[in-house]
Parts: structure tokens; sequence; C-alpha cells
């Protein structure tokens, strides 16, 4: 749940895909035409109210809870940080697995606090990362 709250937040790929319409689609209520690209604005669509509701910007891992369905309302193809379908990122399991790999041995050793003076920045560059960087207070167990 705070892998995927965190993903969410702040997705891998900050800008987005863009996509080829090989032959002509009805995508809801558009219809495109053969030969046109798209784009899919991953960081819009994890950040829609309409989707993840009211609360969209603050961090509750408890969203997923009862799984990527319900957290999205029942709209599972609106959480994509490794994309979707055929285009999946292919390092998607790699990285989800070394990063709970990872955390699980880090959590093992040691204790982690945001310093005080810690200022919350997200900077949006081809990942989105911290502007100011992470100052974290951190204690062996």
């Amino acid at each position: 749940m705070i892998m995927n709250e965190t993903l969410r937040l702040y997705s891998p790929v900050y800008s987005g895909f863009m996509r080829d319409v090989d032959k002509d689609i009805r995508l809801g209520k558009f219809d495109l035409p053969a030969s046109v690209q798209f784009h899919i604005p991953i960081m819009a669509i994890h950040h829609d109210p309409d989707i993840w509701g009211e609360d969209v910007n603050l961090f509750k891992p408890e969203r997923f809870s009862e799984g990527i369905a319900k957290a999205t309302n029942n709209n599972p193809t609106a959480f994509m940080p490794f994309g979707m379908g055929p285009h999946i990122c292919a390092g998607f399991n790699f990285a989800t697995n070394e990063a709970k790999i990872t955390i699980a041995m880090i959590l093992q050793r040691f204790t982690f606090s945001l310093s005080p003076g810690y200022v919350h920045s997200p900077f949006p560059f081809l990942a989105v990362r911290p502007e100011k960087g992470v100052q974290v207070i951190i204690n062996a167990l």
C-alpha cells in the first residue's frame, strides 16, 4: 500500500506517455484517426480528485487497502506508474521486488525520521525528485 501510494503521488515518469494510433478507434467519447499521437498525462490522472477523492494530494496508503480497483473508484487503468498493457515498463517487476527487499533489509536495522529542517518540495524532471534533497535522521536499532 505504501509503495502504491508513493508511486501514485510521485510517479517514476513525470510527463506521461505518448501513444500512436495505428487505426481509427473510439476512445471513450473521442474518435481518434490513424497516425495520430496522443499523450497520457500520468501525473494529472494520478492527481485527479474525481478518481482519487478530495484528499488526492494527501499521502494515504490505506486507499489501496482493498486493491487498486477500489482505490481508483473501479477504474484500475487510472493507476499506471509503470505504464499498462503491452507497453508496461520492462523493469516493473524488478523495480518493485528490489524496492521491497531493500526496504525490508533497511527497516530491520534502522529507524528514520525527517529532519526538523526538511521542506517538502517535489521537483518534476524526467522523474519526480526532491528539489532540496531529503534530510533524514537515521538511528541504528
